[in-house]
Formats: C-alpha cells, sequence, structure tokens
C-alpha cells in the first residue's frame, strides 16, 4: 500500500514538470496563452494577432487625429479683404472705428472703404461686382436687388430716421403749414425724397403741387443753401442739419419726420443699410459675420465714445470732428441684424411699394434679400 502511493506522488511530480516545459516550449514556440475552457474547449489567443490589432487600432487613433486637425484648419477662418463703398454722413460714421482698426491691424479682415457724396456714385460699383459691401440708402438695396436679379444681400439696417425739416426764418409747426412753401432737398430718387413725399400725400398734400421740391445733388449744397439764407426751407438729414446751425445761429428744427412718419406708419423710418455681394458672403461666410461683428463694435464705440468718434470721424473727412460730436446724438446710428433687420426693411419696403413701386424698382423683393447670418446670444 505504501509502495503504491508513493508511486502515485512521483507519477503525479513528473506530469507536473513535463506540464511546466510544454508550457515554457510552446510560448516561446507559438507566442499562445491558454485560458479556461469555454463549452468544454480551451480558449487560445495568439499574442502576435494582440499586438497586431493594438498596433493598427493606434495607427487608426493617429489617423484620425490627423484627419480632425486637418478638418479644424479648413473649418478655421481665413481672413478677408473687403472693399466697401459708403455715403458721406452717419453710414460710414458708424465704421470710423472700424476704418481705423483696419489700418492698425486690428480687425480680423482687412477693410478698405471709399467714401461718397452720392448714391449714384456707389451704384455702378454695387452692379459690376467690384464694391463687395456698400452702405446705401434703404430703398435703393431693394432697385439694385432688382437691377441685379438677386446678385446682392441686405446684411444690416444701419441707421435709422435722420430727415428733419429745418427752417431759416419761416415759421412751421406742421406738415399742413407747408403748404405753397418751396423746400430745399437732396436725395432725388431715394430715401429722402420717398419719404417725404410720403409724409406730404398723408397729410393730404401732393409734391410739386401744393409744396415745390427743389432738390440739390448734395446734402452739403442744401446745408450751404440754408447757411446762407434768412427765409428758407429744407428737409436735411444729421448730420448736415448740425453744420448748417453752426454756419447760421438763426436755422432750427422744425419737424423731425421720424416723428412725422410714425404718425402715418406702423413701420420704423431707415434711412441706410449695408449690402454685400451674395457670392462674396458665400466664398466666406465666417469672415463675412466677422465683419457685421466687427461693425457692430464700431458702431457701439461710437455711440458710447462720442468725443473719440468725433475725432476720428473728423479725420476721415466724413464731416468735421465739431459737427460730428454735437450731431450724433441725433443721427440714430444701429446696426439691426436678423430678423429684427428683414423685418423692418421689408415693413419699409411695403409702404413705399405701396405709395410708389419705382421706389423700390418696381418689384417688392423677396425673402431672398436678406442675409440671415447665425447670430451668437
Amino acid at each position: 500500500m505504501k509502495k503504491s502511493f508513493l508511486t502515485v506522488i512521483c507519477l503525479l511530480s513528473v506530469m507536473a514538470l513535463s506540464a511546466c516545459t510544454n508550457s515554457d516550449n510552446g510560448t516561446a514556440e507559438n507566442n499562445a496563452v491558454t485560458l479556461p475552457m469555454t463549452d468544454g474547449k480551451p480558449v487560445v489567443i495568439d499574442e502576435a494577432e494582440t499586438q497586431e490589432t493594438s498596433e493598427t487600432a493606434e495607427e487608426t487613433q493617429s489617423e484620425d487625429a490627423t484627419e480632425t486637425e486637418a478638418s479644424d484648419i479648413d473649418n478655421a477662418v481665413s481672413p478677408a479683404e473687403y472693399n466697401i463703398s459708403s455715403l458721406k454722413g452717419p453710414t460710414t460714421m458708424g465704421m470710423a472705428k472700424l476704418m481705423s482698426d483696419s489700418e492698425n491691424d486690428l480687425t480680423a479682415n482687412k477693410y478698405i472703404v471709399s467714401i461718397f457724396g452720392t448714391a449714384d456714385e456707389i451704384v455702378a460699383g454695387v452692379v459690376s461686382g467690384s464694391t463687395d459691401i456698400a452702405n446705401v440708402p434703404a430703398n435703393l438695396a431693394a432697385v439694385l436687388y432688382n437691377k441685379t436679379e438677386g446678385a446682392i444681400d441686405v446684411a444690416a439696417v444701419n441707421t435709422l430716421g435722420v430727415l428733419y425739416v429745418v427752417t431759416s426764418g419761416e415759421e412751421i409747426n406742421s406738415v399742413a403749414d407747408l403748404k405753397g412753401k418751396v423746400v430745399y432737398s437732396t436725395g432725388k430718387g431715394t430715401t429722402p425724397e420717398y419719404v417725404f413725399n410720403y409724409i406730404l400725400r398723408q397729410n393730404g398734400l401732393e409734391p410739386q403741387t401744393d409744396v415745390t421740391i427743389e432738390y440739390k445733388s448734395e446734402a452739403s449744397e442744401c446745408a450751404a443753401v440754408m447757411a446762407e439764407s434768412e427765409n428758407a426751407i429744407a428737409v436735411l438729414p444729421q448730420p448736415y442739419v448740425t453744420a448748417a446751425q453752426l454756419r447760421n445761429e438763426n436755422i432750427k428744427i422744425a419737424l423731425s419726420l421720424t416723428d412725422e412718419w410714425e404718425k402715418v406708419c406702423d413701420t420704423p423710418l431707415i434711412t441706410g443699410v449695408t449690402v454685400a455681394q451674395k457670392n462674396v458672403i458665400e466664398e466666406n461666410t465666417a469672415a463675412f459675420d466677422d465683419f457685421l461683428g466687427e461693425y457692430q463694435a464700431s458702431v457701439d464705440f461710437v455711440n458710447e465714445n462720442p468725443d473719440e468718434a468725433a475725432e476720428l470721424i473728423g479725420g476721415y473727412d466724413i464731416v468735421k470732428a465739431p459737427v460730428a460730436k454735437k450731431a450724433l446724438p441725433y443721427c440714430n446710428i444701429t446696426l439691426l441684424r436678423g430678423e429684427d433687420m428683414r423685418s423692418a426693411v421689408s415693413g419699409y419696403w411695403n409702404v413705399l411699394f405701396e405709395a410708389d413701386p419705382k421706389a423700390v424698382g418696381g418689384t417688392l423683393p423677396d425673402d431672398g434679400a436678406f442675409y440671415m447670418e447665425m447670430i451668437n446670444e
């Protein structure tokens, strides 16, 4: 019995040594690891295959990271250079800080701003496409949209009501008091003409029949007439009202056409808007959105810092600095964008169209005329 027990012990020892030897040799030879049995069969994992799978995973992660970096580069905002045409007056006054920052390389994009005395001088560049962005009278934007067959977008409202009836002697206390008078004005074919005509008609007066209107090519000419006359009436925008008052202390504001408009119309009075070529926007939408953001910052600066803004405005010869400083509170410089812009402009165009279709180019523009950016709240 004792001998049998010892025999069993010996056999077990031999089997254990054999298992260890086979395990070492097997690992070295075939790089396999045997795990506990599943469904009665041993599970074998090839370490070479495991290593290869791990390396493949690492390569995939590396490729994904490279693709992500490339995507980030593709999505990065590429700066743009924009040619901008703008009118002397409030529409360009609001751009003064933007112009200064661009010159000092403080803006995301580069802005080359050309300033003109009349809207007619801007039209050719917009129609030909040589002008990327333009600040124009609100009704002219509709005309240009129709003329270019929808090649431009309205991107913002930059100026609200800035028109006033001023006198240098006549007592004018209401629109009715203008009957039988001669009134100097500017902006024939643009906002001043259509707004003044609309207000006259809503008050029972027919332009050029009940009220004679003499048009000058530029607001500065009207201001000069007022400054030199003892008894004259004119429709003038700011800051030219202020410029005339500084030259003739007898000039006073008789009527605000913004107030008179609101008495007969439930849509805001809009003077100027910012338009851009559709293809320019689509080529680099992110850069264009940066422009609107930087324009907004410029408008905010001008409204909040009149002293500094006036110096910038004077430096760009938009109007003289003393005039700008005194006029800024009355210029209604703003930057309406998105739905606020679309609603205001659509309402204004509708009023003009109903009064005189040619005021908007004969056809009322559709919603395709507006650039509806994604504004970050």
